[in-house]
């Protein structure tokens, strides 16, 4: 029997995950793509809740070491096709949707993550001590990230900017969360995603390159290591691994209550944002409608220079993702519940549950 367990262990290192259907990994970049349009929803836990997970983080394992094969491009192609559709065509109906009735897009992405458990719980069985202690590490950190983080500022330096890069570019990995909101959370947004901009490249090109420079290099730092660990996990300690991301994915839902809405609705989109930006910089309301579409009304403008003055184009992000929660009508609550069941039924038709840790079948 002794002898037996090495040559176990040795066969189910050497067996990648089994490839998922054209059709299904269509889906899955698609729901992937959809995800990223939605704040506070992470394109990574689409792809672990229809049971791809494995799979794609194999991919990204392969590509990051020079070594795909064409199963592996295929995948990701595929995946790619899929994501693309979803944020070039569905981009505009996402954000309508989110700013207009967020409650009905919570309620299915919450319907859609939740539904996911059953592809992961096979491989969880028998629940053992170490499983569940993963379980509960993953689901407290979701908790602390999505209760616990407030808007803070660090300096601004290119070690500071290394770390930001592998955080954020691997939390795109890691279920749960979006690199955008990393760099949010860290004040951070502004400087980054402003250096990449052409105008910021013509004006001062060495200082946009002293900022994307060592993002650049973190992000590829962060997305190499963190999907070589996550593919070593996942193959020799399955069951802890599966329980941390079932603990991720439990733990994502938290901030994704659908009878919220925005406490600062003034800043709730890129437009908007940009209008009160250019508010209080002073520009007229003629100018900002004719660069933005927003129409501000004059009454409004002296209250809104007040109330957002001296803060950044970051500041003003963090604060339109603020919610507050409001009492639903019953019509409300009933539709909530049917679109949550349509979420995980979507979810259960798409994905297939993950092999028993126990099975040595492969």
């Amino acid at each position: 029997m002794l002898r037996d367990e090495p040559l176990k262990f040795e066969r189910m290192n050497a067996v990648e995950p089994e490839s998922p259907s054209t059709g299904r990994t269509l889906a899955g970049g698609f729901l992937m793509g959809l995800a990223n349009l939605v704040p506070g929803v992470s394109g990574g836990t689409m792809i672990l809740a229809l049971g791809l997970y494995d799979r794609f983080i194999h991919s990204i394992a392969e590509v990051t070491r020079l070594r795909p094969g064409r199963t592996t491009l295929l995948f990701l192609g595929v995946l790619a096709v899929g994501l693309a559709v979803a944020v070039f065509g569905m981009a505009g109906p996402a954000v309508w949707l989110v700013t207009e009735h967020r409650w009905v897009a919570y309620s299915l992405f919450i319907g859609m993550t939740l539904g996911g458990i059953p592809a992961l719980w096979p491989a969880l069985r028998p629940l053992e001590g170490s499983a569940l202690a993963s379980i509960v590490i993953g689901f407290t950190g979701m908790a602390l990230l999505a209760f616990g983080m407030q808007g803070e500022a660090l300096p601004q330096n290119a070690i500071v900017f290394l770390v930001a890069g592998a955080l954020a570019a691997s939390s795109m990995i890691l279920p749960g969360v979006s690199g955008s909101y990393i760099l949010l959370i860290f004040g951070l947004y502004d400087v980054v995603i402003g250096s990449v901009r052409p105008s910021a490249l013509m004006e001062d090109w060495r200082g946009s390159l002293g900022i994307v420079v060592p993002v650049g290099i973190g992000a590829v730092l962060g997305i190499g290591l963190l999907s070589n660990v996550l593919k070593v996990l996942l193959t020799r300690h399955e069951k802890p691994a599966h329980g941390f991301l079932l603990g991720l994915l439990l733990g994502s839902v938290l901030g994704l209550w659908p009878f919220q809405e925005a406490v600062h609705p003034d800043l709730v989109g890129r437009k908007r944002v940009q209008s009160v930006l250019l508010l209080s910089e002073g520009e007229s309301l003629e100018a900002i409608g004719a660069q933005t579409g927003v129409v501000l009304a004059p009454e409004r403008a002296p209250e809104l220079r007040r109330k957002y003055a001296g803060l950044s184009k970051g500041e003003l992000k963090l604060r339109g993702l603020e919610l507050g929660t409001y009492r639903p009508s019953i019509g409300q609550i009933v539709l909530s519940l049917g679109l949550f069941l349509a979420g995980c039924w979507v979810t259960r038709r798409l994905a297939t549950p993950a092999r028993p840790a126990s099975d040595p079948a492969g």
